[in-house]
């Protein structure tokens, strides 16, 4: 079953959603070489208990972090820890989440360390957040689940990749529904596949977390010992790009966004819902 929210309920996610914003603004300001992967998770604590908040990555499954700190070649899931030291020319991913009374907020993005990227990785970052925008500007009342899937995939092989070849839509993972939980149904995948079938119906009160992963090659992954950090089988490196969103009657409402999607919004036409916490 997929959860509705009341306007009342998605205000309370958009609480939760700043608080995640704020984490992706901290850490992206300490994401610099000679930084641990576990600096950046304190960082996010810090960040997540001066809110009140609390995280819902930590012990979700056993996860031993505050967040996901996905390095390279690591898709996903990338468990923080002291050993891992953030070098020049690194790319990393960081997916954080929170919870202000029972309500989540869930979303990702990849930054860069240092300087002196390589083009096809500058591109490949584009090109995934780019993608979840498409997926988000999908996000209208009467289009289906499939929809953003449609809209996610087809920007993403419209894009030319740098040295040819086609980039790799991560095939095991995809987005999610979120409300009072942080993984709920439906599941939304990066692509179109014909034995899913259209999924449901959009209407207010959806709420979806829209993450496309991408990769310079494979759209295959396998899991590490630890059980949880994801890689791509050929070790060609990823980007992970996510907002928490509401389908509200005035429009689709990106909860995880400082100006609730509105600028990047407008750029595709679209008029982002107002802030229910705006006074």
């Amino acid at each position: 079953m997929v959860q509705i929210k009341t306007p009342e309920q998605i205000a309370k996610m958009r609480e939760a959603g700043l608080v995640v914003a704020a984490v992706h603004a901290a850490t992206r300001e300490a994401a610099v070489p000679g930084a641990t992967t576990r600096d950046l998770d304190e960082v996010a604590r810090k960040v997540i208990a001066d809110h009140g908040a609390k995280s819902n990555f930590l012990g979700y499954g056993g996860f031993p972090a505050t967040i996901c700190t996905s390095v390279n070649e690591v898709v996903v899931h990338g468990i923080p820890d002291a050993k891992t030291v953030l070098k020049d020319g690194d790319i990393i991913s960081i997916d954080a989440g929170a919870v202000i009374d029972g309500w989540h907020g869930d979303a990702a993005y990849t930054a860069f360390v240092g300087t002196g990227h390589a083009p096809e990785l500058v591109e490949l970052s584009r090109v995934t957040e780019e993608s979840m925008w498409a997926g988000i500007a999908a996000m209208k009342a009467g289009n289906r689940l499939v929809d953003i899937s449609r809209a996610i995939e087809g920007y993403i092989r419209r894009q030319p990749k740098p040295g040819g070849g086609r980039y790799g839509i991560v095939e095991d993972y995809g987005g999610h529904g979120i409300g009072t939980a942080m993984h709920m149904e439906p599941h939304l995948l990066n692509y179109v596949s014909r034995k899913r079938g259209k999924g449901p119906r959009l209407v207010p009160g959806f709420c979806l977390a829209i993450e496309p992963m991408v990769s310079l090659g494979t759209p295959k992954t396998e899991v590490l010992a630890d059980e949880w950090t994801v890689i791509s089988t050929d070790g060609t490196w990823s980007s992970h790009w996510e907002h928490s969103v509401a389908l509200t009657e005035a429009g689709p409402l990106v909860l995880t966004s400082p100006d609730c999607g509105r600028a990047k919004l407008a750029e595709l036409g679209i008029t982002a819902a107002p802030d229910p916490l705006a006074s």
